[in-house]
């Protein structure tokens, strides 16, 4: 073995390479990810330490009145205990997990995404980079149909940080932005903001924010102490679908 290989191996040239492959890419909160990472050793035999798969998105942070990005992992998942790939060597390693039920959705400028990384003492790691599309479940979709069918456009969906009252075990939540282009709400509400709070459970909760729009002195008036918004919260399952739209109808008249 080279004195130069082991050089060149330690900055990342001729190194061990790191390909993950998805069984699928579209996947909903809560189902099973399955795959293969596959390995191919480099010039020199390696050890590495660990294998892991991170699960990330990003969201925006507020500071100084100004929003920036940041990327945030989800969860973080280790494949492997330490052991040594050969010069050449081709190896595949089979996973699976459970994609958690409070990934963000592929909406809007949510991404979420899967990086794969190799922990090699003393070289530059190799890494690897796969985006997940992550689609409603059939509870949040009849969430998605009845605010659709009241007549709400989806304008802009986000992952912000969260205040510590909303806080679960991320640091951000995703926030769903409606306008009201036609129907009964058309004229009576600015916007309609929802954010989805799964458990895992087979329920839904789910935060509605309604923001009325601001009619007479005193709208204005509440309109510029921010008090013209209600935050409302509901809790839905699976057997509720079919009355799903009336239950948010109502909820919603009452507020607005």
């Amino acid at each position: 073995m080279s004195f130069f290989n082991k050089v060149f191996a330690s900055v990342g040239i001729g190194s061990a390479e790191v390909d993950t492959k998805l069984e699928k890419d579209t996947y909903m909160p809560g189902e099973t990810v399955q795959g293969v990472v596959a390995i191919k050793g480099g010039k020199i035999n390696q050890q590495i330490d660990e294998i892991y798969l991170a699960l990330n998105t990003t969201y925006l942070r507020e500071s100084d009145d100004r929003k920036y990005s940041v990327t945030a992992t989800i969860e973080r998942f280790r494949l492997t205990t330490p052991f040594t790939i050969g010069a050449n060597e081709k190896k595949d390693i089979p996973f699976s997990f459970q994609l958690p039920f409070d990934t963000p959705l592929s909406i809007g400028r949510s991404k979420v995404w899967v990086t794969t990384g190799l922990d090699i003492k003393g070289a530059i790691d190799p890494n690897d980079q796969d985006y997940l599309k992550v689609i409603p479940n059939p509870l949040m979709t009849a969430v998605f149909n009845a605010v659709d069918q009241l007549g709400f456009r989806i304008r802009e969906a986000d992952c912000e940080e969260a205040p510590r009252r909303l806080r679960g075990r991320l640091p951000f939540v995703q926030e769903f932005e409606f306008v009201p282009t036609s129907g009964q709400f058309r004229g009576k509400l600015d916007e309609l903001e929802v954010v989805f709070f799964p458990s895992g459970n087979g329920a839904l909760d789910i935060m509605f924010q309604v923001d009325r729009r601001a009619r007479g002195l005193s709208g204005l008036f509440s309109e510029a102490l921010g008090t013209d918004e209600t935050n409302v919260r509901l809790t839905v399952t699976n057997e509720e679908i079919p009355n799903l739209h009336q239950k948010i109808q109502s909820i919603i008249q009452r507020y607005s």
